[in-house]
């Protein structure tokens, strides 16, 4: 009963402050053959309308301190109304490639 109680209470808090509740929605990474099959599964609806789309992923490394300034950023360049922008932290890695992104991205 508890876990339903905290679910209802995040989501009552979520619903008065208007903020995200962390973990709500996951991403599914999905090894596809060919493009044709990636097409295939890729269907989605889109104001009523089941949609159709050959996209690419762009995977940008930075501090998670600079996720809402890239946020802005792609938001002012990207055509589409509503664009794909969702940040994950690393949680592990390989220290020296981890280094060098922090070396590359400067902390103001």
């Amino acid at each position: 009963m508890y876990p339903m109680l905290k679910s209802l209470g995040l989501q009552l808090h979520s619903a008065v402050t208007g903020s995200y509740i962390s973990g709500t929605h996951s991403i599914a990474f999905i090894n596809c053959p060919n493009e044709q099959v990636a097409k295939d599964i890729a269907r989605y609806f889109w104001e009523g309308e089941i949609e159709e789309a050959t996209e690419i992923l762009l995977l940008v490394k930075t501090r998670t301190s600079k996720i809402s300034e890239l946020s802005d950023y792609i938001r002012s360049l990207h055509p589409f109304e509503i664009p794909e922008f969702i940040s994950l932290p690393i949680d592990q890695g390989n220290l020296l490639y981890l280094k060098r992104i922090e070396e590359g991205v400067s902390d103001d």
